[in-house]
């Protein structure tokens, strides 16, 4: 007989655990996460899944959930469909055809549309893309932290790749984490994959990776977001860590949505995946 899948005994794990206490407002305000999400293969990591899933236990369940992810680059703003049970974006390719048939049919999302509309300026358009499940970079991390799918999701899409813009962003999304609402942008702190020499789980980070790694993590223990902001220019290991910038930038939102964005954050997931740092954090 074969051994189960990994995400087969996460799921017999998970359905063993307590009732997730539903946040109320005497919890306070939620913090804002950014987790690196990884890909198909994170249902392949045991350990993996068990940190994401005791960080979302580590928090009241949120009423719902507003995601930015480095797969929806899209300006004007735009946000998923708010319909319950909307076929997921399937937004990779080359794997297990089992990932093709995985869903996450989450409940109607057009109370979190209302309340993301209310505090975003009335300058702002915003267009909801009716047809548009979530993409990977929020479906699968999710299907791991909250197996369950009974919260409600809005994928947020990603209008600029500039600190400060992203930053205002998140300020505006503040007032959601008081209502119960978990923000979270969803990236991978390093994602040098073109760079990548070793395609093994367990494979060591390369020099550009690591580097990039502790520089970002001595950033964030400083609350230095200037530094951050300057990633460009003074990160190293740029550009192999970040060819492209997607999947750092959100970052930005997480903390823009904090209360004190220069406040250090709280580190949640360290290591690295396929030499890929995986660092993941939340922003009281």
């Amino acid at each position: 007989m074969a051994a189960p899948h990994p995400f087969e005994t996460h799921l017999e794990k998970t359905a063993q655990a307590e009732p997730h206490q539903l946040w109320t407002p005497d919890d306070g305000a939620l913090p804002s996460l950014y987790l690196s999400h990884g890909a198909p293969p994170l249902f392949e990591d045991s350990g993996w899944m068990d940190q994401l899933f005791a960080w979302a236990r580590s928090l009241p369940k949120p009423k719902a959930i507003l995601i930015v992810s480095a797969h929806w680059e899209m300006a004007p703003l735009s946000v998923s469909s708010t319909r319950a049970n909307t076929t997921p974006v399937y937004d990779f390719g080359g794997f297990d055809p089992r990932y093709y048939r995985m869903r996450y049919d989450t409940p109607d999302a057009s109370a979190l549309a209302s309340q993301l509309l209310a505090v975003l300026p009335d300058t702002e358009t915003v267009h909801e893309h009716r047809e548009r499940g979530l993409d990977h970079g929020a479906w699968v991390p999710l299907k791991v932290m909250y197996p369950d799918a009974d919260v409600p999701v809005l994928q947020m899409s990603i209008p600029t790749h500039d600190p400060a813009r992203l930053m205002a962003l998140g300020e505006r999304l503040r007032p959601l984490r008081e209502q119960g609402v978990l923000v979270i942008g969803s990236g991978f702190m390093t994602h040098g994959l073109r760079y990548l020499r070793e395609w093994s789980l367990d494979a060591a980070a390369p020099g550009w990776s690591a580097e990039f790694d502790a520089w970002a993590a001595d950033a964030l223990a400083r609350g230095d977001v200037d530094e951050l902001s300057n990633y460009l220019s003074r990160a190293p290991g740029m550009p192999y860590a970040h060819p492209t910038v997607e999947h750092f930038t959100p970052l930005f939102v997480t903390l823009g949505a904090a209360t004190d964005p220069e406040s250090p954050v709280t580190t949640t997931v360290e290591g690295f995946f396929l030499g890929l740092a995986k660092r993941s954090f939340q922003a009281a």
